[in-house]
């Protein structure tokens, strides 16, 4: 049989007691900073998608390759059709995947705005931004100093 320990009571407020109203300020920095947290992780995001080998890919192609497919489609017989259906499919995730790749210079620019504040606000240095994928391009131009840690 197990036995099973009180859990230690939690302080509570006193009875009665109000609480203090947040001030203006201290919304504007909760604000801003859930702001800066989802600009900080949509650019990482956008940077961890990993990229293909081989030659790059254009819409243009990969919408060329869907006509060739669907051309195909119409002559195929059912095994060949089934596998023409998911390399269609595949191709079309893969379009709908640059589209989104596409739209990263919009979510650097937003990035570029935030970092220099929000790796002060929590201490990050410019190696760990580094090592997180953040080029070194990016960081300068947010304003994200290099510094040596002296012991």
């Amino acid at each position: 049989m197990a036995v099973v320990k009180a859990q230690p009571k939690v302080a509570t407020k006193a009875a009665g007691a109000k609480k203090r109203p947040m001030s203006d300020e201290h919304r504007e920095a909760l604000a801003q900073g859930r702001t800066e947290s989802s600009i900080v992780r949509q650019y990482l995001d956008a940077i961890s998608v990993p990229r293909g080998a081989g030659r790059k890919r254009t819409p243009e192609t990969l919408q060329r390759q869907i006509a060739a497919i669907n051309e195909e489609l119409k002559v195929a017989d059912p095994h060949a059709r089934l596998l023409l259906t998911q390399e269609r499919k595949d191709l079309e995730a893969k379009l709908a995947g640059l589209a989104a790749v596409q739209d990263i210079g919009a979510i650097e620019r937003r990035f570029i705005k935030v970092a220099k504040s929000y790796s002060e606000r929590k201490g990050i240095s410019y190696s760990t931004w580094r090592e997180s994928g953040v080029s070194a391009e990016v960081l300068k131009e947010a304003g994200v100093a290099r510094t040596r840690k002296t012991s």
